[in-house]
């Protein structure tokens, strides 16, 4: 037997599954409480001796390691761009697709005030754009000499115009600044390339990160942690949506991928108008595209995200509003909170972790999903960003979905509502959950086995059906 262990240090628990590589299968999971503020190993350790237990796999037969993490808060980036939305957007997309969450997004130039934030926010890398190729050069150098200068000692991803990067990286390397240079995030006004960047991104994450979050020591049981979980998780969704050679995949998909901190949903299409005669507003959507929000989790952001569905009340379904309206709600947000390894274990507990995954899933999906909008310019409507109408499969992966009592409720809160026209939800997919909550492992195996990856995911999809419908 040849077996892949594939683990994850999360912010809240380090999950280990192991997968069979000659009868592709999957054999089991388990988690254990992370040891982020310590020694991360000995989460590790735990969650290994438990899989063991439950499923009889002995150390010999693992032929194969790879790990992600997202712990301690997983990897935070800076983006500064130049102009309003152009630039920094592109670099926001190419730390979202990488992974990342964005601690902060700096447009123009940087002055006192906004590197005083820079340095409050403690990135763990910052990616430095502005100007397209051949454009303007003041602003990315003036960007770099406030870098250099200031006490933000995180390494830095030069991607911007590409005539004055050999000058920014100079700077910043005198300054005694890590740096990685990188083609530009948009090299022409209004087109992105952000795949180099994502690369870099995932190279330094792999060089830096891993050593600063104390990671180093697993590491040398792991082998090496490969990306950060939320890469893993939208490697997966691109797969399960093109398949590979000789495994075909869903068609066009989006995760939607509830958590303890973050609710993230990731979408696999290329989100063009339905309607072919609806122009399109504002920069072109990458096919593989993820959004994350800091502020919707069921255990670190509880809080957060119970005022969050109190701001969204008028629009929000009301029965999820009511659920998680008065005083009983915010207690026990405010307990999850300050307690974030606490599992449901009564029917009142499974309910509330239940309503607030719905509601998660209600905000992040229109916040990720694109919106017809007025444009003036044409006197009618545009699109901006990804229109998921037409999208063949949604899929839930975390725990709510694998252990929940009512796994499809989320899902159908993220889908499109006739009182909601504008928001361009999925209409009619096909409804699924990881039963086995080995999204982000079948991510991680996708590096070296795709079409086992691909195999292994499939048969880990359970279809997820109300028993009465409940959307449109």
């Amino acid at each position: 037997m040849s077996i892949a262990l594939l683990i994850d240090f999360g912010s809240t628990y380090t999950k280990v599954s192991a997968v069979d590589l000659e009868q592709e299968r999957f054999i089991g999971r388990a988690q254990s409480p992370s040891t982020v503020d310590s020694d991360v190993s000995q989460g590790l350790f735990r969650a290994i001796q438990l899989l063991k237990e439950q499923t009889g796999v002995k150390e010999h037969q693992i032929t194969l390691r790879l790990a992600s993490s997202s712990a301690a808060g997983g990897l935070r980036m800076a983006a500064v761009g130049f102009i309003g939305r152009l630039t920094a957007e592109a670099a926001n997309r190419a730390a979202l697709g990488a992974g990342a969450k964005v601690v902060a997004v700096t447009e123009r130039h940087l002055n006192r005030k906004s590197v005083l934030e820079m340095e409050q926010a403690n990135p763990d890398i910052i990616l430095l754009a502005g100007g397209v190729d051949g454009g303007n050069y003041d602003v990315i150098l003036q960007n770099a000499r406030q870098i250099a200068a200031s006490r933000v000692n995180a390494p830095v991803v030069v991607a911007g115009n590409r005539d004055v990067t050999a000058q920014v990286c100079d700077v910043l390397r005198k300054a005694g600044q890590p740096t990685y240079a990188c083609d530009n995030v948009m090299p022409a006004l209004n087109k992105l390339n952000v795949e180099p960047a994502r690369k870099v991104i995932q190279e330094v994450f792999i060089k830096h990160i891993v050593k600063a979050k104390g990671l180093d020591q697993a590491a040398r049981y792991v082998g090496s942690v490969v990306m950060p979980t939320p890469m893993a998780v939208l490697k997966m969704t691109e797969l399960l949506a093109k398949g590979t050679e000789g495994e075909p995949g869903l068609g066009d998909t989006v995760v939607i991928d509830i958590g303890g901190a973050t609710t993230d949903v990731h979408s696999a299409c290329t989100g063009d108008p339905t309607d072919p005669s609806i122009p399109i507003s504002g920069l072109p959507e990458p096919f593989a595209k993820r959004t994350v929000e800091g502020d919707l989790g069921l255990r670190v952001s509880a809080t957060s995200l119970i005022e969050a569905a109190h701001r969204y009340r008028v629009i929000i379904p009301p029965a999820i509003a009511s659920a998680l309206d008065g005083d009983e709600a915010t207690v026990r947000a405010q307990y999850l909170s300050s307690h974030t390894n606490t599992l449901p274990n009564t029917v009142k507990e499974l309910e509330m972790d239940r309503d607030m995954a719905t509601a998660a899933a209600w905000m992040a999906m229109e916040r990720h999903a694109g919106l017809l909008v007025y444009d003036d310019a044409i006197a009618g409507a545009a699109q901006a960003g990804k229109d998921l109408t037409e999208v063949k499969a949604v899929v839930g992966t975390g725990g709510v979905f694998a252990f929940g009592d009512a796994p499809h409720t989320p899902l159908y809160a993220g889908l499109y509502e006739t009182a909601n026209p504008s928001s361009l939800r999925p209409k009619h997919p096909e409804l699924y959950v990881d039963r086995h909550y080995i999204m982000y492992a079948c991510g991680l195996l996708a590096t070296v086995h795709p079409a086992i990856a691909l195999r292994v995911m499939k048969r880990s999809l359970a279809p997820a059906r109300a028993p009465t419908p409940v959307r449109d």
